[in-house]
């Protein structure tokens, strides 16, 4: 786990990663924000089978089944994880917001409708076509209204002839608009290029848009 604090109560955004890239992400939000924070990057994930909200079957011939473990690890992220952060960390952070990539960035959506902790999402080139999410994100109420919610996605990601990844854009959009609509603060970014282009960049530029809601 790679944690980096701020000075004093500042927002803490807790990071679901591959296990690379933090530090870099870190310093980029750091060299362009004017307010501080503090990152806590948590990798060593079994990523199919923890950041999966149900159940269901591998997309690509080379990639396994989805194994839907995501309720149980962010009982281990609440219960565990983030008192071990807040343990290690020079003071309480005023509020926590829940930041991913791919997958990851998925869960961070779907953890909105599991828990109260966090204030904030940042979901980057998020797998929003996973099976049944939009549906399930659409007909269940979120536990805790979220100050923001930031989006984003490559120009180039729904150009597969794989129909459940073409379906990106649209479901990303489709989350966007349904967000808004329910009186929800939401950003929502295109990025140049295809799902692997850029991800530490990315990721830094959500971060960014979100924790300074927090200085203007």
């Amino acid at each position: 786990m790679f944690l980096c604090c701020g000075d004093g109560a500042s927002p803490l955004v807790i990071l679901n990663s591959s296990g690379s890239g933090a530090e870099k992400i870190y310093e980029t939000v750091k060299r362009t924000a004017d307010s501080d924070f503090s990152l806590a990057s948590v990798s060593g994930l079994d990523w199919n089978a923890d950041l999966s909200p149900w159940p269901s079957p591998g997309i690509m011939k080379r990639d396994g089944p989805f194994g839907g473990g995501a309720d149980a690890y962010l009982g281990q992220l609440e219960e565990v994880v983030i008192p071990e952060i807040l343990g290690r960390m020079p003071a309480e952070p005023p509020r926590i917001i829940i930041a991913g990539y791919s997958l990851a960035g998925l869960f961070a959506l779907y953890s909105l409708y599991r828990t109260r902790l966090f204030s904030g999402a940042v979901c980057v080139s998020g797998s929003l076509w996973f099976p049944g999410f939009t549906e399930f994100a659409e007909s269940n109420e979120m536990m805790c209204r979220p100050e923001r919610i930031y989006m984003s996605l490559g120009d180039k990601e729904s150009e597969t002839a794989n129909p459940v990844l073409a379906s990106s854009e649209e479901k990303t959009r489709r989350m966007y608009e349904y967000f808004r609509s329910g009186g929800i603060e939401t950003v929502f970014e295109m990025n140049p290029g295809n799902h692997f282009r850029d991800p530490c960049g990315r990721t830094a530029r959500g971060i960014l848009r979100i924790i300074l809601r927090y200085s203007s």
